[in-house]
């Protein structure tokens, strides 16, 4: 294999694995949708948080080890933040 191609492979599987922890966040977020329980369970927001900060380490990673291109980290980053917003948001709206 040559070096090129090499690369393409690592940058496809970074994607690839941030996209599947994405997923792993998502659907935490979705849990708690369908849930919609009260703030008073600060446990799960945690968890998010905490979820959410590693995976943004990990895609500060991905990024200055150049195996993605800032802009699909910031995407795939944005992503979750809006869904998480969406979450916060209906947790505000049922209170």
């Amino acid at each position: 294999m040559s070096s090129p191609e090499v690369t393409v492979q690592l940058h496809e599987k970074a994607l690839r694995l941030l996209m599947e922890d994405a997923a792993k966040i998502e659907k935490l977020i979705e849990v708690q949708m369908e849930n919609l329980t009260t703030r008073q369970c600060p446990l799960y927001e945690e968890v998010l948080d905490t979820q959410m900060y590693g995976f943004s380490r990990e895609i500060d990673f991905a990024v200055r080890a150049g195996l993605i291109a800032d802009h699909s980290g910031k995407e795939l980053l944005s992503r979750l933040e809006r869904n998480l917003a969406q979450l916060y948001e209906a947790l505000n709206r049922k209170e």
